[in-house]
């Protein structure tokens, strides 16, 4: 049982909290290119959408190459918005609002799932004799302050939550799904209106493995509670399910798709991303190399949550809701990032929706030296990467200091480096911000439970806001292919003919597609060919009896590995 004091349980001021979240949110969506890998194949498929006929609206896939991106509910957001506000902000510009809208949802969701849990009964602090303990509702919102702190403190997520990939719609779908099977406690027919709808999501967004795990997990998170759901859940939720499940189907069918598309359309929903029948070591290895630095801080709250609400030496204690729904789900989650064929950062995205719940609950208890060891590292480092981000950006502007200057100069030849005003201003204001975060954390000892968290999201929002002022330009000049689309237009125009894509990767096919008015595609009767891979094109013109005359060579300033080749395609 925890012991906690009104004050304790102080909620952080509304406009603190909303404002956090939205620079979180926003910051880095905009003035960029679309940037490789994932990002660039996301927005690829959008753009192809926009520009593109029915198929294209049912089978995603990127212009010139017959292969599914998978389930459509991700391009179909971003090709809507890119035609709503692309004349505007720009069509890359436009397309990353899916991240935002995907972002504040999931934030929104996992903020109100906590915020019921919180209000139940066997998570209540002790009743104080004297008086004094706070009541459900204050506790309740403390809870989910802390639940969106741990979400927004946590780094990993920092990049990858604004990029334009299905995986923000995944996380959006996965804390739906939470929110609606905790709402559906005490309120059956709403709970199983949003549980449905997350289901949809899920099922619009992933392949098959994750939409089964998800609903497989819901259900085993339901009969395992020990607060039963009722009927009218379990109606609404599985009707709308169903309809999830159903609607990309019906529309090969209604679209009149030719059988080859709809092979091609079931395959990608099936294995894209690719799956394996049994866990994969490398995926394994992956989670085991990366978790933990992904995840921090959220994972040792979550261990701690676990430790302290599970030890009770009965089954009913895991059977308690706040425990038994997101722990089910997170390891559905788990499971599926284990069976990918080759897991990335994306992946953990959506274990961390489950964990910042379980996370949340581990605040009331957390002991004095622990929270202090938590700020502590987080000023610590957060200040260090503060303090790198601005003298490499120093070093930059000014050629000071100058090792510092050689070195981002041997890294990326040729660039230019600008000074932005607004950037600027606005790397000033965060940073003074964070100098008064600090002062206070540090000049008081405040009761709130979420004191220890205020630190790690303020640092993790410190850090992503540096880094998409100061060194925007930077990292946009070293992931973006625009310098060598526009020296490749010059080698080939458009009155040229195809140019056959067969042996460049997707983000670069996506990349050339968007920065070009080439005409690209995966077709050997071209008389042109790009390519990243010499021995490949070799291996092709053997097995043709064709000959290859390399025309043009060139990469990226910042990837020394890539050799992309264009060559003219003759018969022997």
């Amino acid at each position: 049982m925890v012991k906690l004091t009104a004050a304790a349980t102080n909620s952080i001021p509304r406009i603190i909290i909303f404002a956090l979240t939205l620079i979180y949110g926003f910051a880095g969506l905009f003035f960029r290119d679309p940037w490789k890998n994932e990002d660039a194949i996301g927005f690829g498929g959008m753009w192809t959408l926009f520009r593109g006929n029915s198929l294209d609206w049912i089978v995603p896939h990127l212009a010139g190459r017959d292969l599914s991106l998978g389930a459509p509910l991700p391009y179909w957001m971003g090709a809507i918005l890119i035609d709503l506000f692309g004349s505007w902000i720009g069509a890359a510009n436009a397309a990353r609002l899916y991240s935002a809208i995907c972002f504040f949802a999931a934030a929104l969701a996992i903020w109100y799932a906590t915020y019921l849990l919180g209000r139940r009964t066997e998570v209540q602090p002790m009743a104080l004799a004297v008086g004094g303990h706070p009541n459900r509702k204050n506790y309740g919102m403390t809870l989910a302050d802390g639940a969106l702190l741990i979400f927004l403190a946590c780094v990993g997520l920092a990049q990858r939550a604004h990029e334009t990939t299905p995986m923000m719609a995944q996380l959006m779908g996965i804390s739906i799904v939470l929110y609606g099977t905790i709402r559906g406690l005490d309120k059956p027919w709403q709970g199983g209106l949003w549980t449905g709808l997350g289901i949809i999501i899920v099922a619009l967004s992933s392949n098959l493995t994750l939409s089964l795990l998800v609903v497989t997990a819901t259900i085993i998170a339901v009969i395992a509670s020990n607060a039963k759901l009722r009927f009218r859940w379990t109606l609404t939720s599985s009707v709308l399910g169903l309809i999830g499940f159903a609607i990309w189907p019906m529309l090969w069918y209604l679209g009149n798709i030719t059988p080859e598309w709809r092979h091609i359309a079931e395959d990608g929903w099936r294995n894209m991303p690719e799956m394996r029948a049994s866990p994969s070591l490398e995926s394994l290895s992956f989670l085991g190399v990366n978790f933990w630095a992904y995840a921090w801080p959220v994972w040792p709250l979550a261990m701690i949550s676990l430790a302290h609400w599970g030890r009770v030496k009965t089954a009913a204690a895991w059977r308690a809701p706040h425990l038994c729904i997101p722990l089910s789900l997170f390891i559905a989650c788990l499971i599926y990032v284990l069976f990918r064929v080759d897991a990335n950062e994306h992946d953990l995205m959506i274990l961390i929706p489950s964990l910042a719940i379980i996370a949340a609950f581990s605040l009331p208890i957390l002991k004095r030296n622990l929270i202090s060891f938590i700020d502590w590292l987080a000023m610590f480092s957060f200040t260090l990467i503060a303090l790198a981000i601005w003298i490499i950006w120093i070093a930059k502007m000014t050629g000071f200091p100058e090792t510092t200057a050689a070195n981002i100069a041997r890294l990326l030849p040729g660039f230019q480096g600008q000074f932005h005003w607004l950037g600027f201003i606005i790397a000033i204001i965060i940073t003074a911000i964070w100098i008064a975060v600090v002062r206070w954390r540090t000049s008081r000892a405040p009761k709130e439970i979420w004191r220890c968290l205020i630190i790690s999201a303020s640092g993790t929002t410190l850090m992503w806001v540096l880094l998409m002022t100061l060194w925007l330009p930077t990292i946009n000049y070293a992931k973006t292919y625009r310098n060598v689309a526009a020296r490749l237009s010059q080698v080939v125009t458009k009155e040229s003919g195809c140019i056959d894509t067969t042996n460049i990767g997707s983000a670069q096919l996506a990349s050339f597609s968007y920065f070009t008015k080439l005409n690209l595609r995966d077709d050997p009767s071209c008389h042109w060919m790009l390519t990243h891979n010499q021995s490949e094109a070799r291996a092709y013109a053997q097995l043709n009896n064709k000959k290859l005359i390399l025309l043009w060579e060139d990469r990226r300033a910042s990837d020394r590995d890539e050799r992309l080749r264009l060559y003219q395609v003759s018969a022997e």
